[in-house]
């Protein structure tokens, strides 16, 4: 009986991942993509993927359940990988009907409930602002009476800053809850903590983290999102105090969640008036705005390849070990433009490694072997911008696509 090649099924409710399939294909697996019938014509890797299914959603469990369950009859499928946030839920469940090895249910709601997360991170000794689950009106009470303001209503299952609204008194959260209604319950408040965010994206794989990278945000993405501005980040200080602690608190996440294989984007927060770094949330993705290009500028390891070299080699039975990275130091702009196509031409300095080519859109990622460097060009090009692309859009209620 000859050796079958390991199949591997992506799920992509949104369009990415698409280095990811290509490292697959590279490693000889058969390759499936399972996406939603209005992605038909997306810029898909065609060459990577043996098979592309259509469906009108992946949100639907059991219509899901079925049709993968259908394709299993002829397909024996070793893995199931979801190249969005919003498909580890589908995933999981997947992978629970279908026995196939991965995280669960149950622990790939660590990943996705703002409120397990936090839940777990707290009984485990990681440090989290204080928060309230938005159930039992007495405890809400008791934690308005008790923490100081502001506060943020978070959506429980969103991702990045959608849907979070920030409350400065208490009486603005009643009139919300009764608008949200049998909604309310997928919610959390949290205290407002002003400080400087940072986010590590990792390779983590039985809770081991393999592979970690330290940043800090120039503004915190919810000033973004919300009030408009440039969206902006670079790496930190290699071998700082700031990055070990960072990098330590990030592999404390992975172990008290339950991390079973694959990428993490994880979000602290360092409080302005005591200066602890707090845990916000983490996802177990790559991260979005283009911060894999940033990575694999300072450090030459693409995330979307390295995962997909972790999968394969689990798949396998085989050892994974990421590549040595190099240390060098990257910087990531990108603003909403008001020109259709901005032009970028004007912008010549060689350490420009990569320009988003992206309608209304703006950006650009920097390297270089020193952090000074980083630093003088991302403030430089924030201004210039801001004078000659920079456009905004009110924030959205919940993700679009």
């Amino acid at each position: 009986m000859s050796a079958r090649p390991t199949t591997i099924l992506c799920l992509a409710s949104y369009v990415k991942g698409q280095e990811f399939m290509r490292e697959c294909k590279r490693l000889g697996c058969r390759v499936l993509l399972l996406t939603v019938e209005k992605h038909k014509g997306a810029d898909w890797p065609g060459e990577s993927i043996d098979e592309r299914y259509l469906m009108p959603d992946l949100m639907r469990r059991e219509d899901v359940i079925h049709a993968v369950s259908y394709l299993a009859r002829t397909e024996a499928i070793d893995r199931i990988v979801p190249l969005d946030e919003f498909d580890l839920e589908m995933a999981s469940t997947l992978r629970e009907h279908l026995r196939i090895p991965g995280m669960g249910e149950t622990t790939v709601r660590y990943f996705r409930d703002k409120l397990a997360m936090r839940m777990r991170a707290r009984e485990r000794g990681v440090p989290v602002p204080e928060f309230v689950a938005i159930l039992n009106y007495d405890r809400i009470r008791e934690y308005l009476a008790t923490v100081p303001p502001p506060w943020v209503l978070k959506p429980r299952f969103s991702a990045s800053a959608i849907g979070i609204r920030k409350l400065d008194r208490a009486e603005q959260l009643w009139p919300i809850l009764d608008e949200l209604g049998d909604r309310q319950s997928f919610h959390l408040l949290e205290r407002f903590i002003p400080g400087d965010v940072y986010h590590v994206d990792s390779i983590v794989t039985d809770g081991d983290v393999r592979f970690a990278e330290a940043h800090g945000y120039v503004n915190p993405p919810f000033d973004v999102y919300h009030g408009g501005g440039l969206f902006a980040t670079s790496t930190l200080d290699v071998g700082s105090a700031e990055e070990r602690t960072l990098t330590a608190l990030n592999a404390d996440v992975a172990q008290a969640l339950g991390m079973v294989r694959g990428v993490l984007h994880t979000e602290f927060i360092r409080s302005a008036a005591d200066g602890t770094c707090y845990f916000l949330e983490t996802a177990a993705r790559v991260g979005g705005a283009f911060i894999v290009e940033m990575v694999e500028a300072a450090t030459g390891i693409n995330l979307w390849r390295e995962w997909a070299r972790l999968e394969v080699a689990n798949a396998r039975g085989e050892a994974y070990d990421p590549p040595r990275p190099r240390r060098d130091y990257a910087g990531l702009v990108i603003s909403l433009a008001k020109q259709e196509w901005p032009d970028t031409s004007a912008y010549d300095d060689p350490e420009i490694v990569w320009r988003l080519r992206k309608r209304h859109h703006v950006g650009v990622i920097v390297a270089s072997p020193t952090r000074a460097r980083v630093h003088e060009l991302i403030p430089a090009y924030m201004h210039r911008f801001r004078d000659e692309f920079y456009a905004t859009l009110p924030a959205a209620a919940e993700a679009v696509d």
